[in-house]
């Protein structure tokens, strides 16, 4: 006689397929309908307005080019922060704990602390005037110096979003067995070869998952970017945000909602093949 099927396993995942369904599937789904809605039918015209918005072409090249500048450097910072973390003896918790301080802080509060450095009156240019380096404020996050706002950017998403990548780097390290490296060091292989030969290939399932998530984020990045530029720095959620909010336009907002989704999908596909690891390929 067969064994019955014990319903318990599906007992315990039930809640959270139905916090799932409510607050991710169904959304998502009246986001995507809403996106093709157009009067009484279904048509591309929240697209097509969509690709002749003034602002469309700048916020496509502004979020890409902040996704491959942040992502890359952030993974490197958290990497050279998480190998100098696991070699501490003494003190490591407390050490791990002042670098993701700023996971606490929410991004429009990080947005607005960086706004109070880079503004015409903030500490950067009181500090840069009472050194004589410059003779009056200078505007670093105008319309007339994009360069400038686009690093101002740069370093508040590294300064709140690194450690996110930091957390899971760590735990990837954590899980790496120390007897490799130690082997490999009887064997005379230096560090640079132990990190690139054994570090690096165990650690592709963490830096697969940590990819994959700060890109995501990266992708969807507003409320820093609204705090330092405003409209000055146009990115694809913010224009979702204005044809929602001050535009009222709803279906062109889901659109760029989805044409964010659509790329968050094929990034993620990319990486997912790009660092997809097999037995075989581990030491």
């Amino acid at each position: 006689m067969p064994a019955r099927t014990s319903w318990i396993p599906y007992a315990l995942i039930a809640p959270s397929v139905a916090f799932l369904g409510a607050l991710f599937i169904i959304p998502l789904v009246q986001t995507v309908w809403l996106s093709f809605s157009a009067g009484e039918g279904v048509s591309l015209a929240n697209y097509q307005r969509m690709a002749n918005d003034l602002n469309f072409g700048l916020a496509i090249r502004n979020t890409f080019l902040l996704t491959l500048v942040v992502v890359p450097l952030q993974v490197i910072l958290a990497l050279v922060m998480a190998t100098m973390v696991s070699k501490l003896d003494k003190g490591r918790d407390m050490v791990l704990w002042v670098l993701t301080i700023p996971l606490g802080v929410s991004d429009l509060a990080a947005g607005l602390a960086w706004l109070s450095i880079l503004q015409n009156t903030g500490y950067l240019n009181s500090a840069l005037y009472a050194l004589g380096v410059i003779p009056g404020p200078v505007g670093w996050l105008s319309q007339e110096t994009p360069w400038t706002l686009f690093f101002g950017i740069v370093l508040a998403e590294m300064w709140r979003a690194t450690a996110i990548v930091l957390v899971i780097l760590i735990a990837g390290l954590q899980l790496i067995p120390k007897e490799f490296s130690e082997a490999a060091e009887i064997f005379g292989a230096s560090p640079w070869t132990r990190f690139r030969k054994i570090t690096l290939p165990l650690l592709k399932p963490s830096l697969q998952s940590a990819l994959i998530l700060r890109t995501v984020l990266a992708f969807e990045v507003f409320a820093v970017v609204y705090a330092l530029g405003g409209r000055n720095f146009p990115v694809l959620a913010g224009e979702a945000y204005t044809w929602q909010n001050e535009n009222q336009n709803y279906g062109v907002a889901a659109a760029y909602a989805v044409l964010i989704m659509a790329i968050s999908l094929a990034a993620t596909a990319v990486y997912l093949r790009a660092l997809r690891t097999r037995p075989e390929q581990l030491p």
